[in-house]
């Protein structure tokens, strides 16, 4: 596989956001590759190109989106000061948080208008590449710092964190705050039991 030209990435970018701002408005069960290509300006041909399916161009806008959640995570490491119980929080935190602010998200978890037909599986019952890319990140944080845990007990704890914190952005049951305080106090727990 070939990685695609700048201009290919503009046109994919561009195609992304106006599939958003349609799926927003209208829902998903309303976009079309050819409404697509019709509000971005493009010919339906390089919609296809772009994506080859309507399928394709969710999983693409799904994990577009998570690319912006991604980058509170990776700011919520960063910013750590060498926590990773801190690190854990912050990083749920800023996700709850943006999770409320996203009409993308919203709309497909809402499943206002119909969104929900393609978009929600990817987050819920079909969510194996958004899982990997989220553990791996959040797998990539933890790295960071000097944990009492195996590589295998890691990994089980950034599954249960991931697939915790995915829940909660699905279906809350509390404030982004107490979420994540709960969060933290379970990775906490964990690397105390480590130790």
């Amino acid at each position: 596989m070939t990685s695609a030209s700048p201009a290919d990435e503009d046109l994919r970018t561009r195609l992304l956001r106006v599939a958003a701002t349609m799926t927003v408005a209208d829902g998903w069960s309303k976009m079309t590759m050819s409404r697509l290509a019709d509000e971005a300006g493009v010919s339906r041909q390089s919609v296809y190109n772009t994506f080859g399916s309507k399928p394709a161009l969710a999983q693409a806008l799904v994990m577009s989106e998570l690319s912006v959640f991604l980058g509170k995570v990776v700011d919520a490491f960063e910013g750590s000061g060498g926590d990773p119980v801190k690190a854990v929080h912050d990083a749920a935190l800023g996700v709850l948080l943006l999770s409320r602010k996203s009409p993308l998200l919203r709309a497909a978890v809402a499943g206002s208008h119909g969104a929900n037909s393609e978009l929600l599986p990817l987050l819920t019952t079909d969510n194996e590449q958004l899982l990997a890319t989220a553990k791996r990140v959040v797998t990539d944080g933890m790295l960071r710092f000097q944990l009492p845990l195996d590589r295998a007990q890691l990994d089980i704890g950034v599954d249960v964190i991931v697939r915790t914190v995915l829940s909660h952005v699905i279906q809350p049951s509390s404030t982004p705050e107490k979420t994540a305080t709960g969060i933290a106090w379970v990775a906490s727990a964990v690397l105390h039991w480590a130790e």
